[in-house]
């Protein structure tokens, strides 16, 4: 039996350049906003810019959330970090704040992942629960 062997190089499909898997700064930039990540990726050796490096979908959810932090920012509602810190406040699974606070019952999952921002009222909500976390039973008996 021929055993699977990891893929080590890549061709670039359009320089045909020979690419590797690694990791590159990039800047990303959105509305007047400036986030350096580390992109996971398929680059030429000697590009240290990223300019030419090629990546798939799951490599690109690091820059997608990069972005929602930047969007949630300019929103002026939580970004993943702090939804999960006011879950964790309120003493709520994922799966209960979804169904309490809205987002439904894997909202706050993807909250929390950064792959989606946190809609007004719910920043709301979670604001206020936050702040007074013995009100949440008046969400649970409604």
């Amino acid at each position: 039996m021929i055993m699977p062997t990891k893929e080590i190089t890549r061709v670039h499909p359009e320089t045909g350049a020979t690419l590797v898997r690694g990791v590159r700064k990039v800047v990303l930039n959105y509305r007047g906003q400036s986030e350096t990540i580390d992109l996971p990726g398929w680059y030429p050796e000697n590009d240290l810019t990223a300019d030419h490096g090629v990546h798939d979908a799951k490599d690109m959810q690091i820059s997608d959330r990069a972005i929602n932090r930047m969007r949630a920012r300019l929103a002026g509602v939580m970004v993943a970090e702090e939804v999960r810190e006011a879950r964790r406040k309120l003493g709520l699974s994922q799966r209960e704040a979804g169904l309490l606070i809205g987002g439904g019952p894997k909202g706050f999952q993807k909250y929390e992942s950064g792959e989606v921002i946190l809609s007004k009222i719910g920043d709301t909500a979670l604001r206020l629960l936050s702040n007074e976390p013995s009100r949440i039973s008046e969400l649970k008996h409604t």
